[in-house]
């Protein structure tokens, strides 16, 4: 699993990382953005949290 953030979509509400630390964080301006590469197992479940978690359905698993 990958995941990314539309930016056109995220509005910096943060539920993402709340959820999901190890593989989001906050850009300078306060959007969200995913680390590169692929989800390890043992974070799915709380990667699946973020994208329920997030108000703009920003996260795009792919």
């Amino acid at each position: 699993m990958k995941v990314r953030v539309d930016t056109d979509r995220c509005r910096g509400h943060g539920a993402c990382l709340g959820s999901c630390p190890e593989v989001f964080t906050l850009t300078d301006d306060g959007y969200a953005e995913a680390r590169a590469g692929a989800v390890p197992e043992d974070l799915v479940d709380a990667v699946e949290e973020a994208v329920s978690a997030c108000p703009e359905q920003a996260i795009v698993v792919e």
